[in-house]
């Protein structure tokens, strides 16, 4: 392998990136200020246009924190929101003799030689890289996923603003204290430039749901990978959407596919998919039939305690059983502090939203009326307005990514109009739960796949 690094976080690059953000987020930052950017006074189109205006000006990693602003359910206003969530990523494609260069200095000069196919022109584009078809020298079809270059400096430069926005956010609205957010978010946005951590994501995801037949993961090619570079199988499958107006049989089956997806590895080996991007999933068909779900993206994966895992069975047990006492030991379990009874019942509204789907033994809609852009957003709206006046609180981490992988997936269940008995599914999932069996096979997922354990 070359030792020539085109991604070292030169100065020069970052300063660059520096400087095109801070103009735009600063010209943004002072018209808005006045206007409470992020309270509810003084919101306007304009206001909100201009926001996605100052971002959309930007390509690369800062479209996916915009994005990601946009799915957390009021951590922004509506206004706000529906601006951002137009945003989409429209770095140019690295033509053909750019993806020469980078494809050697990753795998050397004689990296051609090593597939069987390379497609120089890509695939897909995302924020991070983009994706090549390829097969290995047996023949096998490839999905290559190639880094931009000076995505270091570009992820740096835009946490660096997201900081930014925040701190505004802390000024104007302190009903939600959002430093624990950030930190969060730019650990698992620097994450997602490892695409080594990502290929071993994939392994413990494939380890996780073997026995699912309903679920598959691409199998990792490392010897045609790199920290840059990651070769996975490419898995052919149609876009879940093309079945949103199918029989009811099939979209059940696919939503109970999504559903095993997400809550099977959470349950067994406390990780979750954080990405509920529509493009991170495709149906496979077996004898024709769509049968199940691709899962394709591992870079947005979040791992948790244990103990964390714990506290979302206890919360459910407690609004199960009206016991306040396990739901106040569940949030504090998550890290939640100086909860008064008041704060607790605010809590307990956005609880018996997620979970009321969970709670209800009998087939159903995840959330009757609903569209699947507003999923969670009254209810997030309702809790915002009482913390407004009995909070603030702090936000633990963990939840950034729960709570995005939640509504996210309630929103994929309302696209295909599922209908299914939610209860039993997550009662399946939990069936005689402990601590200590699922530490024990975290222990052995993790050191297998070659991931270190949860702090």
């Amino acid at each position: 392998m070359s030792d020539y690094d085109p991604e070292a976080n030169r100065f020069s690059a970052r300063a660059a990136r520096y400087a095109r953000v801070g103009a735009n987020m600063g010209g943004v930052a002072a018209r808005m200020a006045g206007a409470r950017l992020f309270g509810r006074e003084g919101l306007n189109g304009s206001n909100a246009a201009a926001l996605a205006q100052a971002l959309g000006g930007l390509k690369g990693p800062i479209m996916k924190v915009a994005q990601l602003l946009a799915t957390i359910p009021d951590l922004i206003p509506p206004e706000y929101a529906a601006e951002l969530q137009k945003l989409q990523s429209e770095a140019p494609p690295m033509g053909a003799a750019f993806v020469r260069r980078r494809m050697q200095a990753e795998l050397g000069p004689g990296w051609q030689e090593r597939f069987g196919s390379f497609d120089l022109n890509p695939a897909a584009a995302a924020s991070l890289g983009q994706v090549h078809r390829a097969t290995t020298k047996a023949g096998e079809p490839l999905a290559c996923k190639l880094q931009y270059p000076d995505m270091q400096s570009a992820v740096e430069a835009d946490l660096s603003q997201l900081e930014l926005v925040f701190s505004l956010h802390r000024r104007m609205d302190p009903a939600i204290d959002t430093r624990e957010i950030a930190k969060e978010i730019g650990e698992r946005v620097r994450e997602e430039l490892d695409y080594e951590r990502e290929a071993r994501h994939a392994a413990l995801y494939a380890r996780t749901l073997a026995e699912v037949p309903e679920v598959r993961v691409p199998k990792v090619h490392p010897e045609l990978s790199t920290r840059r570079l990651l070769s996975l199988e490419w898995l052919e499958g149609d876009r879940i959407l093309n079945y949103a107006q199918a029989d009811v049989a099939v979209r059940n089956r696919l939503a109970m596919a999504m559903f095993k997806a997400w809550w099977h590895p959470f349950s067994h080996a406390a990780v979750i998919h954080g990405d509920p991007h529509l493009g991170n999933y495709t149906v496979f068909r077996q004898d024709g039939e769509p049968a199940g779900i691709n899962l394709l993206d591992y870079g947005c994966i979040r791992i948790f305690h244990p103990k964390f895992v714990g506290g979302v069975v206890d919360l459910y047990r407690g609004l199960q059983n009206g016991d306040r006492d396990r739901i106040v030991h569940a949030y504090e379990t998550w890290g939640f502090k100086n909860l008064s009874a008041e704060l607790i019942d605010i809590l307990n509204i956005w609880a018996r939203f997620i979970y009321g789907p969970l709670l209800d033994d009998r087939i159903r809609t995840v959330a009757d009326g609903v569209k699947p852009g507003d999923y969670g957003r009254r209810q997030a709206f309702e809790v915002h307005k009482a913390l407004k006046e009995k909070g603030p609180v702090t936000v633990p981490r963990e939840f950034v990514f729960m709570d995005r992988a939640a509504v996210g997936l309630g929103a994929v269940f309302l696209h295909l109009r599922a209908e299914l008995n939610y209860h039993r599914l997550f009662e399946a999932e939990i069936e005689q739960f402990s601590l200590e069996t699922l530490s024990q096979c975290q222990t052995e997922a993790l050191r297998a796949s070659g991931l270190p354990l949860p702090v």
